[in-house]
């Protein structure tokens, strides 16, 4: 199936919208800093909730789990625990709160609260903070990159736009060059508007994403009617054994292979792995990324809580009731999708291009491809506006022009997008597939991230020097570790972690304590809870008044029960599509037991 015009006029009608935001906004934008890097943190928490929902929402990663929904089947649920998933649970329990009650503008300046602005190891502290921010950034927009490449190869064949190119292009090349025509795109409005633009190009693309997920739901749950999907026995339980024990031999071999190759075959021992990471990880806060953006433009802390808690609720049911619905269209008819690459080679990965090309009628093509086409415009221009704001508020402001007037730093946000978008589309030509470098992320680079960030929040003798230390470790582990080892990067975690541990203690003890003044503001502005006993006194002895945080038990438990809600919403539209009656009723019941369970522990408790 060809684009037809109706098709094509929605995805430019989409294109120019994106384009007439930029303009609108760019005068609201260039009012300040603030109203360009975080609209003045005055949008309300339900807006920066489907926005951060959106940026989540993205190509590459929807690829991705297609592609573990038709191998894994119900299994593959627990696989995105690699990021983790569920961190966005912890946050939403009390992390997010913690997070933005410093009022800070990046994960940079949050040091400050914690650490000061001057002593042992602070410049450096702030300065490896953004030095993994960029990293991760151009990582995630080489990612998103490569797989707009892959999707739109699909819909808009090389053979009908090669005569127009007047340069030769290498087979391999290809998705690039479709990559950086619609990055232009992205670039634009994000880059004029700001976070302004970013949200409400969000909010519409969220709109017609529902509308096509929903149509990809109901065409699926009609097409199988009367058929029986052709999976191996297991493929249709979310639980799972020592093993995976999906045998595709007999069906579609080449899944075997695929199995093999993710090396996820041994599940329980890559269950545990991903649960080990997962946790601490989760403790550790969110990366600084847009996610962190979102969380810090929220108009207060309560409001920060009830943003991170409706990204999962508004996120997963849709998103994978389109997942699924692809899902059971390429397992009914995988025998005429084109999913090999130019090498022959068959690549899982376009199965979620080639089912849509495939099976969705003439509009409902147009609306679900415009769909995701906004998915990764979003992602990318919320990944683009985090690094702007590491780069011009962290360092050109700090150390470069600290009395620049308000419209140089405008000027120096427009050229630093620029220069971001440039510097990510080439790491992008350096990466084979979406899968490498989504695992070298989640399970190298945040290896190192996560012990200096954990201590951070729990052990009021960690300083900014131990701070510096185990960043600086963990981060140059990470960028060497594919040099010196092979496998799963999820498996180098454990090494990592611990090379990034011992630089924090080593580090921390090297120098003093952060200055007394500053741990007491911390421990009574922030409030977490942990090993914080000295600093806790110290504080009783000024303000006898002042209570301690001892919701400890009562988070973990939210955070438990919070996580079964995760699973469930996920489950909620594979067991409907799969016309699962009885696992669907079960899973319904559960989720409205842990809304009731968490209006009264969570919702009617949430504080500033």
């Amino acid at each position: 199936m060809k684009l037809q015009l109706i098709d094509v006029l929605i995805l430019v009608a989409y294109l120019i919208t994106m384009v007439v935001i930029g303009f609108w906004m760019r005068k609201r934008a260039r009012l300040s800093k603030e109203s360009y890097l975080m609209a003045g943190k005055s949008l309300p928490w339900y807006m920066l909730g489907l926005s951060d929902a959106s940026d989540m929402f993205d190509i590459s990663g929807t690829m991705w789990m297609v592609t573990l929904c038709f191998i894994y089947g119900l299994k593959s649920i627990w696989i995105p625990w690699l990021w983790p998933v569920f961190n966005q649970v912890f946050m939403m329990m009390f992390l997010s709160k913690w997070l933005r009650r410093s009022n800070a503008n990046t994960g940079a300046e949050w040091l400050q609260t914690r650490f000061g602005t001057s002593g042992a190891g602070v410049s450096a502290s702030q300065l490896v903070v953004i030095a993994f921010a960029l990293i991760s950034c151009l990582g995630f927009l080489a990612y998103g990159f490569v797989g707009l490449g892959k999707f739109m190869e699909i819909f808009i064949p090389w053979e009908n736009v090669k005569a127009y190119i007047p340069f030769h292009v290498a087979d391999k090349y290809i998705p690039h060059i479709y990559g950086i025509v619609f990055t232009l795109f992205a670039m634009f409005y994000s880059v004029l508007g700001g976070m302004h633009s970013i949200v409400l190009g969000d909010v519409i693309k969220y709109a017609i994403m529902t509308v096509g997920c929903i149509a990809i739901g109901f065409i699926a749950w009609h097409h199988l009617n009367g058929h029986a999907l052709p999976v191996p026995d297991g493929w249709a339980n979310p639980f799972f054994g020592w093993r995976l024990h999906l045998n595709w031999s007999d069906i579609i071999a080449d899944a075997n292979k695929k199995i093999e190759a993710d090396g996820f075959g041994l599940f329980d021992i890559f269950f545990m792995m991903m649960l080990l990471k997962g946790v601490f990880a989760s403790l550790a806060g969110p990366a600084p990324n847009y996610d962190m953006q979102k969380v810090l433009s929220t108009r207060s802390p309560k409001d920060a809580s009830k943003m991170t808690g409706f990204v999962s609720i508004i996120l997963l049911p849709i998103r994978y009731t389109m997942v699924v619905g692809l899902t059971v269209l390429a397992l009914l008819y995988y025998q005429t999708l084109p999913l090999k690459g130019p090498d022959g080679v068959v690549d899982f990965e376009r199965i979620l291009p080639a089912t849509i090309n495939s099976f969705l009628p003439v509009g409902i093509m147009g609306i679900v491809l415009t769909g995701l086409l906004g998915a990764f415009m979003g992602t990318f221009s919320g990944t683009v506006n985090a690094a702007q704001a590491y780069i011009v508020n962290d360092i050109y402001l700090k150390y470069i022009h600290p009395t620049a007037k308000n419209k140089r730093i405008i000027s120096m946000n427009y050229l630093v997008g620029v220069i971001v978008v440039a510097v990510g589309v080439f790491f992008g030509f350096l990466t084979n597939n979406v899968n490498d470098i989504l695992q070298w992320i989640v399970g190298g680079l945040y290896g190192g991230y996560v012990a200096a960030n954990c201590l951070k929040w729990y052990w009021w003798r960690f300083n900014a020097n131990g701070f510096f230390w185990g960043m600086a470790v963990g981060i140059i582990a990470a960028l060497l570790m594919p040099y010196v080892t092979t496998g799963l990067p999820l498996y180098w975690w454990p090494t990592l972690f611990v090379l990034s541990l011992a630089g924090c203690f080593i580090g921390t003890y090297l120098a003093p304590p952060t200055d007394v003044v500053i741990l007491k503001n911390f421990y009574k502005s922030v409030r977490p809870w942990g090993f914080w006993k000295p600093i806790h006194q110290l504080v009783i002895a000024d303000d006898p008044s002042f209570k301690a945080n001892k919701n400890f038990w009562l988070d973990m438990f939210n955070v438990s029960i919070g996580i079964i809600g995760q699973l469930c919403f996920t489950l909620f539209p594979m067991y409907l599509i799969l016309k699962m009656q009885t696992p669907f009723w079960i899973n319904l019941s559960i989720i409205l037991i842990i809304i009731l369970i968490l209006k009264k522990t969570w919702w009617n408790r949430l504080e500033d």
